[in-house]
């Protein structure tokens, strides 16, 4: 009876390897079906996330366009790619917004920068982060007002000595006990705005539309 219900082939590991390659495979393949059964639904949240973000750095008053559909592809100064994201109304470009990034004191903060074409900045806010709860978090909107300091600020005001916090003999209010997390948003912004000035004519260049009156060449 013994071997009837346990076959000699089952102890071989041919079949054992075999047993689990199939479960292995099944379960690639459920991931698979998963992954393509959500991933239209995962970019579109992804999408209005971002379009959200943006509405509070640009005003949608500054733009008539799509501003996820008009986005530019520079190289920052760490030579990655950098999306920036142009605002226009009609083919002028009116504002801007790209993430730029510090080095906090649990890890990297990521900061949504907005400017408009002189290079003044509309809103910035936090996009992630992991500072320590009660003391780092205060860069969030929702937590405290510190982030809308910069506010209508520019590379020039303060002038850039002055691009710092009140520790370090600059401008902006530190956190009591959390010195290290305001510093890295303040030097990241800065970084941002210098990003613009570099690439201020690209950036602001005019954005080229065809318009759908135009008529449109035939193929013979």
């Amino acid at each position: 009876m013994s071997t009837v219900a346990n076959p000699s082939y089952r102890q071989r590991v041919g079949y054992q390897a075999g047993l689990l390659g199939g479960f292995t495979l099944i379960a690639a393949a459920l991931l698979v079906i998963g992954d393509l059964a959500t991933h239209e639904a995962i970019a579109l949240r992804k999408a209005e996330d971002l379009t959200a973000s943006l509405a509070q750095v640009i005003p949608p008053a500054l733009h008539d366009n799509d501003l996820l559909a008009d986005v530019m592809t520079l190289t920052d100064g760490n030579g990655k790619p950098l999306s920036v994201y142009r605002a226009a109304q009609g083919s002028t470009v009116s504002a801007l917004a790209y993430r730029v990034v510090g080095q906090g004191y649990a890890g990297p903060i990521e900061v949504l920068l907005g400017v408009d074409a002189k290079g003044r900045i509309l809103g910035a806010r936090v996009l992630a982060h992991t500072e320590t709860p009660g003391l780092g978090d205060k860069i969030e909107l929702n937590r405290d007002d510190w982030i809308l300091a910069f506010n209508g600020r520019t590379l020039g005001d303060p002038p850039p000595a002055r691009w710092a916090v009140k520790k370090d003999g600059g401008d902006f209010d530190q956190f009591s006990g959390a010195t290290i997390t305001p510093r890295a948003v303040v030097g990241a912004i800065r970084t941002g705005l210098e990003f613009f000035d570099v690439h201020r004519d690209s950036l602001t260049a005019a954005i080229s539309r065809i318009s759908s009156d135009e008529p449109q060449e035939r193929t013979p």
